[in-house]
């Protein structure tokens, strides 16, 4: 048996090339991120310039991306498949 997501409520989302955002705006969306309910870190922790920089360093490595979800209207950071 398959799950499937009520008709309408799947998530639609747009990926946002981090370089194309304004410094600030980059800097604001990963600082919600990090600093989420829930976020964990597990072992890694530092300080939010620190959490900051791992993020910014795996937008420019490719190994995460911004989606901006339709839906919601909210960003979020997720691994690039």
């Amino acid at each position: 048996m398959s799950e499937h997501k009520p008709v309408g409520l799947e998530e639609k989302g747009i990926d946002v090339p981090y370089e194309r955002l304004d410094p600030e705006t980059l800097q604001n969306v990963i600082q919600e991120f990090v600093t989420r309910d829930g976020a964990d870190w597990g072992e890694a922790g530092g300080t939010l310039e620190e959490k900051v920089a791992q993020v910014m360093q795996q937008l420019r490595s490719r190994k995460v991306k911004i989606v901006f979800e339709l839906n919601s209207q909210t960003a979020n950071i997720v691994v690039n498949r």
